[in-house]
Order: C-alpha cells, then sequence, then structure tokens
C-alpha cells in the first residue's frame, strides 16, 4: 500500500469552491439534531413555527425538544477542503427578530480561535424550559476570511432540562402510491414497491351501502396473490370492510400483535398508532370505480435524508445490495429506535452495532443511535458478547459525532460492560463462575449472561430442522474464545474512552489488563502447529468466529495474519447475517478485499441477492427461510454491506472524533469501477475509484474543515480532480 498524508493543499480547489459552494455555515445542529425548526401533527409536517406551538398548546404537535441545560452546537464550515476553520462566532437570541440583528442576549461566544465546528459546548448561562431560542454562527476561514452568518436556527427546550440528555426526533410519515399489478374479477392486486412499516387507506364507494370488501396486506406474493400463510414470521392481515353509502376513505386498524407490543417490546405512540410491515395490497369483491391512487400506505420512520449517501459501480450486484440495505436503514427505523425487527420489536446490542454503523453510513443521523444505546444500556440482554458491545457502540458514536457527552455521563455502567469481574486466575473471561449479585447490579440485569457467538446455534431456538445452525460448529468451553476476543475489545476502547473523559488513571490500569488478555488469548487458544485459533480450552475445534473475531479486533500477531486469513477464507460463508458483519470486516482487514467483494455480491443461498431473489426489500433475519423458520423480513442485523461498502470497501473511517481527520484507504478488490457520496457530521466526502487497463486511480473530495490521511493500494495514484468529482455528485 502506498501512504499519501495530506491536508488537499490544492490551489485549483480554493479557487474553485467558493463558486460552488455556500458561503456561510450550513448544517446546524442542537444536540445532534438537524431538524429542530418542524412542527409535524401525527406524522406530518405543519406550517406552524416553534411559538405559534407554544402558544396553541404543545399536547397536539410534535417537535424535536432539547432536553439539555447545556446544549453542544454543530455546524458545516463553508466550502470545500483546504479551507480550514480558523475562529468563529455563536450568538443565541431570545427572539426571530434580535436573532435577525445578530444580537446574542442570551449568548454571544465573540470570536474564539480555532477549528471546532462539531461537539461545540454552548457557554451561555443554563438554557430555560418550554423555551424557544435562536442562534447562529459565522466563521473565518485560512481561504475565504470572515463568512456570512448562517441562517438563524431555533429550538424548543424540554419541560425539564437535565445537564445532558439525548432529544428524540417525531417519527414521521410518508405518503405512498401503488402500481396496479392486477384488476379482474373484483381482484385489485396493488404494489407499493417496497416493504415497508405503516398504515393503508382506501377510497372506495358504494352505491348502496350494503356492499363490503376483503382487504388483505402483507410482505409475500404467491400465485400473484398476497401470501395468507407465511411459513416464518413474515407478516399478513387479513380485513373485512364494510362500506358506508357514497364515497370515503377509510383507514384500516391494524390490531395490535400479542408478541411486539408485549411489556418488554417499543410500543409505538399514540400520535402514529399501530403499524404493520407490508408490500402488498389485494382488495377482493370490489367493483367500483379504482385508480392506483385511491390507495395510500402512510409509510412511518425516523426522519431520514433519503440523498445523504449514493453510491453506483461497476457491478450491477452490488449496486443492487447497496440500495437494499440502505433502504432497510429507513424502513426499520420506524419505533425511533433500532430493534430487532417486527417480530419482538426488542432492542438488542447485535442489532443497535450493525444497525448504528449502517446509518452512519446511510445518513448523517446520530440520535437514534446514541437513545438506543441509553436504552440498552438500561436494559442489557442477556449475551455475553452484547453486553460488551454497548462499549464498542458507545466508542463509534463518539468516533462519529466527536460528542463525549455520553462517554462522560455513563462511564461507570459502561466500564462495567468491560465484565473485569468475570475474569479468572488464568486472566480470561468466564460465565461460568463469578456472576453474583453485585456484577449483574453493575451491568443492570437481573438475570446471568450465556455466551452466544451466533445465533442460532447448533441445536439453538428457532433452528430449523436438519440443519446445523450458523456457528460454524462451534465448541462452547468454560474460556470461549470468542467472549474473550470481545473482551479484549472492550477493555482496549474503555481505556481509550477513560483517556479521553480524563481519567488517566483508569487508563493506565485498562490498558495493562487489555494486553494481559491479549497474552492470555495467544497462549490459550492458539495452535502453533495449524496457525488459527481454536474456540475454547481443552479443544482442538477452529472455528470460523473465533478467527475472524482475532483477527478484526486486533489479537493476531503481524506474523500468523496470513494464515489466520487463509483459514477464514477456507470457511466461506459461515456465519449468519450477523456474522457476516464481522467476516467482511476480517477479510477487508486481512488485505482480502477480492474475497469480501465476492461474498458482496455472491449469488448462493447465502447472499443478500439470495435477499433480493425471495423477493424481500428490506434485509432479512437470515439468509433464507431454510435457516430459520421464524425469520421476520424488516431486520436490519442483516445489512452489513450498508457499511461495509463506505466503510472498508471504500476505506472511509474517522482518525479522529468528529472526522477532524479521516482515514481514506480504499480496498476496491477488483471493482473496475465505483463512486460514493458518505455523508459525515462535517459534511460530505465525495469519492471515486477506477481500476481499469486504462486508469487506476482514486479520486477524494473532502469538505471544509477536515484532514485526511490516504493510503492507496498499490500501483494506484492519487487523483486531484476533487471540483469535478463533486459537480458530478451534485
Amino acid at each position: 500500500m502506498q501512504k499519501v498524508s495530506i491536508f488537499i493543499t490544492q490551489f485549483l480547489v480554493s479557487l474553485v469552491c467558493p463558486l460552488l459552494y455556500a458561503q456561510r455555515p450550513e448544517g446546524l445542529r442542537t444536540d445532534l439534531v438537524t431538524d429542530t425548526e418542524t412542527v409535524w401533527c401525527g406524522g406530518y409536517a405543519t406550517d406552524l413555527s416553534l411559538p405559534e406551538v407554544t402558544a396553541a398548546g404543545q399536547d397536539r404537535f410534535q417537535v424535536v425538544r432539547i432536553r439539555s441545560s447545556r446544549p453542544s452546537l454543530s455546524w458545516v464550515v463553508p466550502g470545500r477542503a483546504p479551507s480550514r476553520q480558523t475562529s468563529w462566532r455563536v450568538v443565541m437570541s431570545s427572539s426571530s427578530q434580535k436573532a435577525a440583528a445578530s444580537e446574542g442576549d442570551v449568548w454571544d461566544s465573540g470570536w474564539v480561535d480555532g477549528a471546532g465546528s462539531v461537539a461545540v459546548p454552548y457557554g451561555g448561562a443554563l438554557l430555560e424550559p418550554s423555551k424557544v431560542y435562536y442562534w447562529k454562527v459565522k466563521v473565518k476561514t485560512d481561504t475565504g476570511g470572515e463568512s456570512e452568518w448562517s441562517a438563524a436556527k431555533s429550538f424548543m427546550t424540554a419541560g425539564s432540562l437535565e445537564e445532558y440528555a439525548t432529544p428524540a426526533c417525531p417519527l414521521v410519515k410518508e405518503r405512498q402510491s401503488p402500481s396496479l399489478l392486477e384488476d379482474s374479477g373484483g381482484v385489485k392486486v396493488l404494489d407499493f414497491g417496497r416493504d415497508a412499516f405503516g398504515q393503508l387507506l382506501l377510497t372506495l364507494s358504494s352505491d348502496t351501502g350494503a356492499d363490503t370488501v376483503v382487504v388483505h396486506i402483507g410482505e409475500r406474493l404467491q400465485d400473484g396473490r398476497v401470501m395468507r400463510k407465511p411459513t416464518t414470521s413474515v407478516r399478513y392481515r387479513r380485513n373485512v370492510l364494510p362500506l358506508r353509502k357514497g364515497t370515503h376513505t377509510y383507514r384500516l386498524v391494524n390490531k395490535p400483535d400479542r408478541r411486539n407490543t408485549s411489556p418488554g417490546a417499543v410500543l409505538m405512540p399514540a400520535f402514529i398508532g399501530e403499524v404493520v410491515p407490508f408490500r402488498y395490497c389485494e382488495i377482493e369483491g370490489y367493483r367500483g370505480p379504482f385508480v392506483p391512487s385511491d390507495a395510500v400506505r402512510e409509510a412511518v420512520s425516523y426522519p431520514f435524508d433519503d440523498a445523504a449517501a449514493s453510491f453506483g459501480s461497476s457491478d450491477p450486484v452490488l449496486d443492487q445490495v447497496w440500495e437494499l440495505c440502505r433502504y432497510s436503514v429507513k424502513a426499520t427505523s420506524f419505533t425511533g429506535l433500532f430493534v430487532d425487527g417486527d417480530r419482538e420489536r426488542i432492542p438488542y446490542e447485535a442489532d443497535a452495532l450493525i444497525s448504528q454503523l449502517c446509518h452512519y453510513g446511510a445518513d448523517r443521523e446520530y440520535t437514534l443511535s446514541r437513545r438506543t444505546l441509553e436504552y440498552l444500556l438500561e436494559h442489557p440482554t442477556w449475551p455475553t458478547e452484547w453486553i460488551l458491545q454497548s462499549v464498542l457502540i458507545a466508542w463509534n458514536d463518539y468516533l462519529y459525532t466527536g460528542d463525549s457527552r455520553l462517554l462522560n455521563r455513563d462511564y461507570d455502567v459502561l466500564r462495567a460492560h468491560c465484565l473485569e469481574s468475570l475474569v479468572a486466575a488464568n486472566g480470561l473471561v468466564t460465565t461460568s463462575e463469578g456472576q453474583d449479585e453485585a456484577f449483574l447490579k453493575s451491568i443492570r440485569r437481573r438475570e446471568k449472561v450465556r455466551d452466544i457467538v451466533d445465533w442460532p446455534h447448533s441445536g439453538g431456538t428457532g433452528l430449523a430442522a436438519g440443519t446445523g445452525g450458523e456457528d460454524d460448529g462451534f465448541v462452547y468451553t468454560d474460556y470461549n474464545a470468542v467472549v474473550n476476543a470481545y473482551a479484549y475489545r472492550a477493555l482496549s476502547l474503555m481505556a481509550r474512552i477513560a483517556e479521553v473523559t480524563g481519567r488517566d488513571g483508569d487508563a493506565s490500569e485498562l490498558s495493562a489488563k487489555a494486553e494481559r488478555l491479549r497474552k492470555a488469548f495467544n497462549r490459550q487458544f492458539f495452535d502453533r502447529k495449524q496457525k488459527r485459533y481454536v474456540d475454547g480450552e481443552g479443544t482442538t475445534h477452529a472455528s470460523l468466529h473465533t478467527n475472524m473475531f482475532a483477527l478484526l479486533f486486533g489479537l493476531v500477531p503481524e506474523k500468523y495474519k496470513a494464515p489466520v486469513t487463509r483459514f477464514i477464507l477456507s470457511r466461506g460463508m459461515a456465519c449468519s447475517v450477523y456474522g457476516a458483519q464481522f467476516l467482511l470486516e476480517a477479510l477487508y482487514e486481512g488485505g482480502a478485499a477480492a474475497e469480501a467483494l465476492d461474498l458482496m455480491t455472491g449469488t448462493s443461498k447465502r447472499s443478500w441477492f439470495n435477499m433480493l431473489r425471495a423477493g424481500s426489500t428490506i434485509t432479512l433475519e437470515a439468509w433464507d427461510d431454510s435457516f430459520k423458520p421464524n425469520q421476520d423480513w424488516n431486520h436490519l442485523w442483516g445489512a452489513a454491506p450498508g457499511n461495509v461498502i463506505p466503510f472498508r470497501l471504500m476505506g472511509v473511517s474517522p482518525l479522529e472524533p468528529g472526522f477532524s481527520k479521516v482515514l481514506v484507504k480504499p480496498q476496491p478488490g477488483g471493482l473496475e469501477h465505483a463512486r460514493m457520496s458518505i455523508p459525515t457530521i462535517r459534511g460530505t466526502i465525495f469519492m471515486e475509484i477506477k481500476d481499469t487497463p486504462q486508469e487506476r486511480s482514486v479520486s477524494v473530495d473532502l469538505p471544509a474543515n477536515m484532514e485526511a490521511e490516504i493510503v492507496l493500494p498499490e500501483g494506484f495514484r492519487l487523483k486531484d480532480q476533487n471540483a469535478a468529482i463533486s459537480s458530478s455528485f451534485e
């Protein structure tokens, strides 16, 4: 690999960018939220302003309510690299009139030297509850001088405030119309194009008021009709609808499902109502006038910017897989937290970790992930590895946002999630002892944790008859190699969290513990003869999972990375859609980019193309119905390419918190061409890769106030055409 450290210093870009990009800061965020000004009613945006909501009574309307007495502020610096912010000034006002006059009667920071443009702390007096504030910012840069003021951004505070609390965006609705697949014999079959969680409205007519129609909605078709008896957790609903005389619009009632509205599930808010995932609608017994627009689906999601990310390549399968995963992010956000699909609607750490990364690759939205982590710290689930994953999620949150307040507030419970009290005398973590009342209390659980590795296990719950599970025959012992790989990663990251939060003593202690565990891991689990890792103490079995987690989490000594990678490759896709996240990442870590690309574009039963072939438009819970008889068709943990493509194939990742410095390490793996726009909290990164006999190049266009370290594949060159690339994405 060629390594090029740059702060993109092209004179051409500094001349052209002022003509292409706004000359004032944009993308203003308050506590990570951009859309703090919109007023919604029942999921739809209104024309009301925040002061009008206050006057009209807040209960009828939904707005983002800032819950921190000292919120953080972020903005996108105008221009593109090489422009660098040198100072900034924020004014916060108590009225729109004062904001228009740039009168900071609440706070005027004055000019502050520095490049900080994300997670900038508000420095005025404590904000008051149930009040509307306005703020704006201007900056100075080393290429454009002093900018204009940004447009003023308003926000409303909550009825009670804390030092820090993550705000929530209201769920929103989008009206969608179907295409007509069939209209014959009193049967109309409609297709909304993609699956979505929503509600159905029908406009139908009756001359007598004595007519009745039957409406079927579902996620799958069978012989041209909505599938009546799905064998998995694919959804189907039958509704008998009596018609009134005349023409009326009917809203079908979605009856709550007993399981996914249980006490452990995330419930839909009253202003939205119950939803069902469906793509198809079949109207039976209706012979009146009908056009497709007489059917409307109100699709529900967390606010999502469909234009935030884009991807196109020379491989049509990869393009389809990307879009499947990108859309899945939006479609599965319907509860306002990352949940495990429709069957349970329960947050799990494993779903949250993969969903977090996929969301970062598809949109510059961060509160959904942060709120889910906060929920899971209060309601942790049962798998040992997933308890440890909370530390990984917290670190990702900090890297992608630059905001350390969650790390500070939740430091103690995050450290408890490192499972230090379960480390035995041999230096390894075990769940067979040490799970006393004090330990469980520290991680906020009542019941003991259990090792999972992958799901379903060999012989585990939900396993299809005659199949061997998704854990590659993993042999479970008292000392589980996968659990210990996660423990090493959690301890290593917790040491960095301690450093970030000013706990230097803890940082040293945690680093030493991580190092001891690393040595114990290699001493206990590495088979020097076979040059691979075994699953646990007392077994010679080596699974895909043990080796891919060891490689991904940095446990493999440099001299053994090649043989461990070869062993991983020999196992193929011997894991679930959840495990595929870590397999793909491990392959890129081991330099096997071509093989990772082959897996993402494969067409076997264990592939994302198989999900598309089956007819799904949201990623599945398992590779196929045959692997999990109760799987649902709306599970974001199956969307690994949604983050692997931007962060591994295109190779973009934050080197410093909040993307102040970014690593660009593309690994095209033989892909002839790829172009992508990648959202970050500082603005959009545009990239293009070409790998043809005529040209092997990488083009990178960074937003202002961002530095890059670029590592090129051997034989590639950095092509400096940033202005042209950004124009092509407009």
